[in-house]
């Protein structure tokens, strides 16, 4: 299909150059081990004094200290790395990602920039990038704060293809030994292997993407799976940046891009799992009233230390069951304001910070199915914030590739790191 608007673009991606220790460079996404700041602690640790994009990063284990002297401290460390040298550049390129998980599943990824131009999580839009969750403004601002002073974008946003004959990544990795292979290590914290093949000839493949859609009416050629409040930021990020440029400028200024990892829905390594909630100093009667307040179809389980898995009935819809779920829960949290709510990946995960934590209960959420997800967009809707994860946390993405998002005069510097 001819497109008006131009969503996927060819920008240069930047890697640690071949003395940095890769395994120590590369952490997992800052939104996951939420509640388990021992997870980010043993990272540190592991880490110690070598370059590396935790030094980048803000995790939101910490979000709740974050102060100006955090941005700064951020964006320091940006500039320290740009200046002794740790990046080199690819120049204009895309980067085909093998991800073998730690259950020896295989995810393929495809590392390219996107036009935020062509995105947007306003629901009142349809654009050709578009949102799956329900964005929290509130959680904008700080996140725009820590954006705005940066030189670099680290990523861990995946878009979702909806490529069910499973052409475009599956027909590159069959290639791939013609490929340059621009990484290949063991990710840290038991992330699995990851692996990538550098790709030039970008052209083919954009067509490819684009051949995906099929409604000239109501065109939709990515969905956001995983980072979608981190999308929000680059956007707002841009709209904000944009005001004060030329119409010159904006064509082409670097903040208008962002760096995504687009996986095919369809991929057979990709896993959708529920992202389960744990509500933090609640007694016994939030069950019943929770239980009073959904419909009652279909069993799962909610836990507490004390009483183990306890039956609880769910909407048989997935999408109604984490629309009910999560109204109750936001109802709840305003009218009993020392009650906390966090976001875990995983079932032992959910045991384990339940039987750490009085008066903790742990709802155990049902998995969306991958074939209901585009149709569900394409009708203009959104499901709520957190309502699924594509894999464990440990198989989510880690922080690798980055670009510059302001115009910076690089030069690669050679000295020993």
């Amino acid at each position: 299909m001819r497109l008006k608007e131009k969503p996927i673009v060819v920008k240069d991606i930047l890697l640690p150059n071949d003395k940095i220790n890769y395994e120590k460079w590369s952490v997992v996404a800052c939104d996951q081990f939420t509640s388990q700041p021992e997870y980010w602690e043993h990272l540190k640790n592991l880490i110690g004094i070598e370059p590396s994009t935790y030094d980048m990063i803000l995790p939101e284990v910490y979000l709740e200290k974050m102060s100006d002297d955090t941005i700064k401290f951020i964006n320091m460390n940006m500039h320290h790395f740009i200046n002794t040298g740790v990046f080199k550049n690819l120049g204009p390129s895309m980067i085909l990602v093998e991800r073998k998980t730690l259950d020896q599943k295989t995810r393929l990824g495809l590392m390219l920039s996107i036009d935020l131009e062509t995105y947007d999580f306003n629901l009142s839009t349809k654009p050709l990038i578009r949102s799956t969750e329900h964005t929290i403004l509130s959680r904008i601002p700080p996140r725009v704060h820590i954006r705005k002073h940066a030189p670099l974008e680290l990523t861990h946003v995946m878009l979702l293809a909806n490529d069910d004959k499973l052409n475009i990544l599956e027909n590159l990795f069959a290639k791939k030994d013609d490929l340059n292979i621009v990484y290949d290590f063991d990710l840290n914290m038991n992330g699995g292997h990851i692996r990538g093949y550098q790709i030039t000839d970008c052209k083919p493949i954009i067509n490819d993407f684009y051949s995906l859609i099929t409604d000239p009416k109501d065109p939709i050629l990515f969905i956001v799976g995983d980072g979608n409040h981190s999308l929000a930021t680059a956007k707002t990020h841009w709209e904000e940046v944009k005001v004060n440029l030329s119409k010159k400028e904006i064509k082409n200024h670097p903040a208008r891009f962002a760096l995504v990892e687009v996986v095919n829905i369809y991929d057979k390594g990709l896993d959708f799992e529920g992202i389960h909630r744990v509500l933090f100093n609640v007694d016994k009667s939030f069950i019943k009233e929770l239980q009073d307040a959904i419909d009652q179809d279909v069993e799962s389980w909610i836990y507490t230390k004390e009483d183990g898995k306890i039956p609880f009935y769910v909407p048989k819809s997935t999408a109604l069951a984490y629309e009910q779920i999560q109204s109750f829960i936001d109802n709840y949290l305003t009218y009993h304001a020392d009650s906390m709510i966090d976001y875990i990946h995983g079932d032992d995960e959910l045991i384990s910070i339940c039987d750490k934590h009085q008066n903790s209960i742990g709802i155990h959420m049902p998995i969306l199915a991958k074939k209901d997800l585009f149709p569900f967009v394409q009708m203009g809707k959104v499901l709520p914030r957190k309502s699924f994860s594509m894999g464990s946390a440990t198989a989510k993405r880690y922080y690798l590739e980055s670009r510059f998002i302001k115009n910076i005069n690089f030069k690669e510097k050679r000295r020993k790191i």
